[in-house]
């Protein structure tokens, strides 16, 4: 199939899907069409700290090697093809073979995940927009599979250009108002993990925002002996607190995860030591309003100008006194609002500001008789606490 038509078809595929998991599901099937796998995964990225927060899973590595490939890509951070230095480079996608130069043992991650499972490379596809990573494709064939060939890594990277888009569209979707009339709890709640990882205890607000997010894993995810949630939010918190419990983070780690309702929520780790062994305890709640600034604007796409102007706006400062705080004239302002209203699609300041408290910010004030989404809450009895 000719290249552009296959990005068509991703086009195409992508109208209408709702929310980011659709996304990543729609755009596997048109991926893995012109460019097959024998295992692949989707990840969900927090831009500001490249850690997961969510994806799909189920046809990706097996349970017994997440925790080592956590540590190499979220703690080490020093492979050849780290996202982190794939965020790094010019091109949206990275073959280990052509990176390693054909010599994949210089790589570990090929020497203690790839190898063992029998993976003989691995094509890594990064979905970013500007200096901001929303998320990545991973792609492995085995040893019995022909190697990924020049024309599959240039329609890898052809397609990240609309799954991107997509993707960030997705972040942008509005609460589900009237689908759920249960009030939602305001507050964190809490996660308890233990030395391997697992999860041994979560209260029932966590398990309230951690069924929201957008992860799909394989069901036999839990190593035996192990309890407590599988399916949701499991790779979330792990690569969490594999990061949380690198030494050199101290403080812990903090990522921001978007639902599949639209909204987004918080999750910190801390390593603690109870009773002798390791233990990483994480809360999990909506994010803080003034958290989402510049997530959301980053979201639109908006140029790092148009950022300042629009932050602006939303705090109520005139056109005069933004072009003296910028040191600009009135008239660059003006054209860069104008850039602003195409890109969030509306026709005022007015209409910026109401698009942007009603849809991000009202959803995550605690402010009853309001439930965290705008909505009014039709049952007086409190939300589960943490």
């Amino acid at each position: 199939m000719i290249l552009s038509e296959t990005v068509r078809r991703l086009e195409r595929a992508l109208r209408g899907a709702a929310g980011a998991l659709s996304v990543l599901d729609r755009t596997a099937e048109v991926l893995l069409d012109a460019v097959p796998a024998d295992v692949w995964c989707a990840v969900i990225l927090d831009p500001a700290t490249l850690l997961d927060t969510g994806g799909q899973h189920a046809h990706g590595f097996p349970e017994g090697s997440m925790r080592r490939l956590f540590e190499i890509e979220h703690v080490e951070q020093d492979d050849v093809d780290n996202l982190r230095a794939l965020a790094r480079r010019s091109g949206a996608a990275s073959l280990l073979s052509r990176s390693t130069h054909g010599r994949l043992d210089d790589s570990k991650y090929y020497r203690e995940i790839l190898e063992p499972l029998g993976l003989a490379d691995e094509l890594r596809v990064l979905l970013r927009h500007g200096p901001h990573t929303w998320g990545l494709f991973v792609l492995c064939r085995d040893t019995h599979s022909p190697p990924f060939s020049p024309a599959e890594f240039a329609a890898a990277e052809a397609l990240s250009v609309p799954a991107c888009a997509a993707l960030r569209r997705s972040l942008l979707l509005s609460g589900v108002d009237g689908v759920d009339s249960r009030p939602l709890p305001d507050a964190p709640g809490w996660v308890v993990l233990d030395g391997d990882f697992r999860v041994r205890r979560m209260s029932p607000t966590a398990q309230h925002w951690i069924d929201q997010l957008q992860e799909a894993n394989a069901r036999d995810g839990m190593p035996d002996g192990g309890s407590g949630p599988v399916d949701s939010g499991h790779y979330v918190l792990r690569a969490l607190a594999v990061r949380a419990r690198d030494e050199t983070v101290g403080a812990g780690a903090h990522v921001r995860a978007p639902t599949g309702a639209g909204r987004w929520i918080s999750l910190r780790a801390w390593p603690v030591e109870q009773g002798g062994e390791p233990t990483t305890v994480v809360s999990v709640g909506p994010t803080e309003p003034a958290e989402l600034t510049p997530l959301v604007l980053d979201v639109y796409g908006l140029t790092p100008r148009a950022r300042q102007i629009a932050q602006k706006i939303l705090v109520g400062r005139s056109t005069g006194e933004i072009a003296r705080d910028l040191g600009v004239s009135e008239y660059t302002v003006q054209d860069h609002l104008k850039q602003v209203f195409d890109k969030v699609g509306v026709r005022s300041r007015r209409e910026l500001v109401g698009e942007l408290f009603f849809r991000h910010y009202l959803p995550q004030l605690a402010h009853p008789p309001l439930a965290t989404d705008g909505r009014l809450l039709s049952d007086p009895s409190p939300p589960p606490r943490g």
